[in-house]
């Protein structure tokens, strides 16, 4: 079913050489994900929440460079309500079609031109069940709510172009009411706070993002959090977030992060971002954590293990991104080998020990790990599965026995350093690790990473 509401659109016989942008970016796993005919460049959203009813009202703000002469582009928007579309100030035309948004703007967009679109809307924005029963989306909880974005979520809240190849830029203001106590809800996001202005009977606050943020990493959390902010020996802002329901289990948090910030750089390369930090909610029966830009949400009190895994990902996912979510396992594979590294340095088994009890499945983590290849998951509800992690780790330990110590890591660093703020992808990968370490390493990627069984353990 479509539905729309119309602006003016043109009618001018020039236009007919102008092509609608693609609905989706031709990703396998996710086909209708992302939009052709354009590259974000900044997200400005201006959002009005009220957590008793769980109502938003939002202004986005989208600029983009066209590349394609455009007569029409999509944008991703699941629920809410479309009050108004506008293109370089003139009034759209747009229509609905299940997760996409349809905008014809009065005159044609030529290629190569930065145009900004505006999408004034409203509404009860969703959850979304994945296919593995794991939610996403906007996901109310105990106190307010929080916006999890992987892998389509972020289209729950704001329209655009929800790919992870496509990075931007954000800014997020975000207005809550004081509560009937007076007591102002917080409201943590990606970034750093800029501005707050208590105004009586509500607060707004902004928070801007400089380094390109991939759409399912953008990130809100609105209720009650102890707020803990420092800075790192290298002077880092250290931003953390904490449910008071979390507080005591959660009490080695603000000492960890920074903690672990700083061995991970100098492993993996400088911190990419310009603060850091963590939330830690109360939504148990959520059962993940999820590595937001600058700030990993965590459902609970975080382990060190799981710290070290979604910090990590600041470096491997979230600064260096996937072009395709096939390449997940890079994000994956190189967060969990993070957390092998630490459980090294920290005195317990070494990698080699790790790797030996996947291999034979002693570890805790090692089960379904021969599922199926980490580069290839079958479908989208694979996405999270055990070969894109504990097998991805064994990818990556496998390269390290090859080319050894001093190449491995630079390897990683080279890795974090060239792709820094973009994407790559596993051919990518490959190929620097060939290029470093002056070796052919078809036998290995072939028998770790695209093989179906499980490789013999000299292979």
């Amino acid at each position: 079913m479509t539905t729309s509401c119309t602006g003016s659109a043109s009618g001018d016989g020039a236009a007919a050489a102008f092509k609608p942008g693609a609905a989706g970016v031709g990703d396998r796993l996710f086909p209708a994900l992302g939009n052709g005919g354009y590259d974000v460049t900044h997200y400005g959203l201006t959002l009005d929440y009220v957590p008793e009813t769980n109502h938003l009202k939002g202004t986005a703000v989208i600029t983009a460079r066209a590349t394609q002469d455009l007569s029409r582009f999509n944008l991703d928007l699941s629920g809410l309500q479309i009050r108004l579309a506008t293109v370089q100030g003139a009034k759209a035309h747009y229509a609905r079609e299940k997760d996409e948004l349809l905008v014809t703007p009065a005159k044609p967009v030529q290629e190569g031109d930065i145009f900004k679109t505006v999408v004034i809307y409203d509404g009860t924005p969703r959850t979304i069940e994945n296919d593995d029963g794991s939610l996403e989306g906007w996901i109310e909880t105990d106190d307010g709510s929080t916006a999890l974005g992987q892998p389509a979520g972020s289209m729950t809240w704001y329209p655009g172009n929800h790919h992870p190849s496509d990075k931007a830029t954000y800014d997020i203001t975000v207005t809550v009411p004081k509560d009937e106590d007076g007591t102002p809800y917080d409201v943590v996001s990606s970034g750093e706070l800029t501005m707050e202005e208590d105004k009586g009977e509500t607060v707004t606050r902004h928070w801007r993002t400089t380094e390109p943020m991939a759409g399912y990493l953008a990130h809100i959390s609105v209720g009650y959090f102890e707020v803990d902010q420092g800075s790192t020996d290298d002077d880092l802002p250290v931003y953390i977030a904490i449910d008071p329901d979390e507080s005591d289990d959660a009490a080695d948090v603000k000492d960890l992060v920074p903690e672990i910030v700083g061995w991970a750089s100098e492993r993996f390369g400088p911190y990419p971002f310009s603060s850091t930090g963590a939330i830690v909610d109360h939504l148990p029966e959520l059962d993940y954590a999820l590595e937001t830009q600058t700030k990993p949400y965590f459902d609970e009190a975080p382990d060190e293990s799981l710290l070290v895994h979604e910090l990590a990902h600041q470096w491997f996912g979230n600064s260096v991104s996937p072009r395709k979510w096939k390449d997940i396992w890079l994000n994956e594979g190189m967060a969990t080998y993070a957390e092998w590294l630490w459980e090294e340095d920290r005195g317990g088994r070494n990698t080699d020990e790790i790797f030996e009890d996947f291999y034979d499945g002693t570890d805790t983590e090692s089960e379904g790990i021969w599922a199926f290849p980490p580069a290839d998951p079958p479908g989208a509800a694979r996405l999270s599965d055990p070969p894109v992690y504990g097998r991805g780790a064994m990818v990556v330990h496998k390269v390290r026995e090859v080319v050894g110590d001093k190449t491995f890591f630079d390897i990683l660093r080279t890795w974090t350093r060239q792709h820094r703020h973009g994407n790559a992808d596993t051919g990518q990968f490959i190929a620097l690790c060939e290029g470093k370490s002056g070796k052919t390493l078809t036998r290995l990627f072939d028998a770790w990473l695209f093989n179906e069984k499980k490789p013999s353990r000299t292979q």
